[in-house]
């Protein structure tokens, strides 16, 4: 297990260390620098002034020596400060992280304890009615767009009836945020629930036609227990993969969803901050999306060897 974890870090540094460096590279490419956009916002600035003010942000140097600069501080601790915040990187993203990580926290627990009941009972009688009606209601999960949803929702539950904030954080206690959270969480959870269901419903089939379903019901086991205790452990091996893969997925749709209502979590800061041209910003908020990435897969690949204990992690 201690080599398994030594060698899971080890990649996933490795992982950091690349996507550092294409996406500082890539940003380093963007049209426009800081200085610009201070050249375009005062001009009494002259040519020389500018000049000036990019050797000292070190923004004359080649593009690989300024990442080398940056990374050495990173490697300190010092990811350098927000442009548009006048203020360390990590003081500003580091709240915005647990905003995110709430909301896509009771996204994803919620779309988990839909969608494995639903795509369990969809599984236990494929073709029925009950099938029917749950596989279409994954499929409008897939096709309509967090988007549309989340104006659906705002219309509804905001404006006709009166129910809900349509956007915002609150800041009125925990009721009041709690309040806030309903409509985007809502959003999220519709928006990846389909296709979850669709997910456990395949792997469930699949499980419930194998030889030791089959056995276990010979021995004279409940259903109930052939079901959940037999068939759905050995199906989740395949849904837990999914499920990580998810989790990534929640942290970009956040995006369009904290956009749609306010929500002052990572998506949000870093659009903004690439459209501001907030150079360690969106660096280090693309590096946490990452990390976060990261740790997804790896509790996935722990969750592995206690589904399955003939799965050696070593």
């Amino acid at each position: 297990m201690i080599a398994f974890l030594v060698r899971r870090l080890g990649e996933s540094l490795v992982v950091l260390f690349a996507m550092s460096f294409a996406v500082y590279g890539l940003i380093g490419l963007m049209p426009g620098d800081p200085i610009d956009l201070m050249i375009s916002a005062d001009p009494n600035l002259t040519p020389a002034d500018a000049e000036r003010l990019k050797a000292i942000h070190g923004l004359d140097r080649p593009l690989v020596e300024r990442y080398w600069s940056w990374l050495t501080a990173a490697l300190t601790g010092d990811f350098g400060y927000s442009r548009g915040f006048a203020k360390p990187v990590m003081e500003v993203l580091l709240p915005r992280l647990g905003n995110t990580l709430v909301l896509m926290g009771a996204a994803f627990i919620f779309a988990f304890c839909i969608a494995l009941p639903a795509g369990v009972a969809a599984a236990r009688r494929p073709f029925g009615v009950t099938d029917s009606a749950i596989s279409l209601f994954a499929f409008a999960g897939i096709s309509l767009p967090p988007f549309w949803l989340a104006i659906l929702l705002i219309i509804l539950f905001a404006v006709t009836l009166g129910w809900l904030p349509a956007g915002g954080m609150g800041g009125g206690g925990a009721l009041d945020t709690l309040q806030h959270l309903v409509l985007p969480v809502m959003t999220l959870t519709f928006a990846s629930i389909g296709g979850q269901i669709r997910y456990v419903r395949s792997a469930m089939r699949e499980a419930l036609r194998q030889d030791f379903v089959r056995t276990a019901r010979a021995k004279g086991l409940s259903e109930t227990r052939v079901v959940y205790g037999h068939a759905l452990r050995n199906a989740m091996i395949p849904v837990v993969t999914i499920m990580a893969l998810d989790f990534g997925t929640l942290f970009g749709g956040a995006l369009i969803t904290e956009t749609m209502f306010g929500w002052l979590g990572m998506g949000k800061t870093i659009y903004d901050a690439i459209m501001g041209n907030d150079y360690n910003l969106a660096l280090v908020g693309l590096l946490l999306a990452t990390v976060t990435v990261l740790l997804a897969n790896l509790l996935a690949d722990l969750a592995y060897g206690w589904l399955d204990p003939r799965i050696r992690l070593s």
